[in-house]
């Protein structure tokens, strides 16, 4: 409580000591050059309003709102742009399915050609084979034949030597 005595007492002071340094207080004349420098001040507000401050603002208002259209353009062209990437994903997405169908599809095929491919080369590797047993079967049955009638003549031929005489 002392402290802001002390603060009042001195502020107090001050202000003593300022005005009787000034001389006493601040005296205004309020004479005809006054209302003059009024009615100049109003009239130059009334030329300057039309002529400056009007267009300024106008200018700044068609300002501003062609920095809105830009905006708002600019988020159109971006939700647009938005929903072109979505479309176009969707569209990849799509021939990206479309292709591992057909990449499957031609697997499939594959599978199935080499499953008749090697059925087919089964079927010829069966008929050469039976082919190569008969003549193999034929050569065995001609030579047994040839065997069989060259077998009395080669048993004649071998009993006369062994035996030294001619039969």
């Amino acid at each position: 409580m002392v402290a802001t005595d002390l603060i009042h007492s001195a502020s107090a002071s001050l202000i003593a000591g300022s005005v009787e340094s000034s001389g006493g207080g601040i005296s205004v004349d309020f004479d005809k050059s006054v209302l003059i420098q009024f009615v100049a001040f109003l009239l130059l507000l009334v030329l300057i309003k039309p002529l400056l401050i009007d267009p300024f603002l106008k200018l700044m208002e068609e300002r501003e709102k062609r920095t809105e259209g830009a905006r708002a353009q600019a988020r159109t062209m971006d939700a647009r742009a938005g929903e072109i990437l979505q479309k176009y994903e969707a569209e990849l997405d799509k021939v990206r399915k479309v292709a591992a169908d057909e990449r499957e599809r031609l697997r499939v095929e594959g599978q199935r050609l080499e499953q008749r491919m090697l059925e087919e080369a089964r079927v010829e590797a069966a008929r050469i084979t039976a082919e190569g047993k008969q003549v193999i079967a034929r050569e065995a049955e001609a030579l047994r034949a040839e065997l069989a009638t060259a077998t009395g003549a080669l048993a004649d031929d071998i009993a006369s030597r062994v035996m030294g005489k001619g039969l």
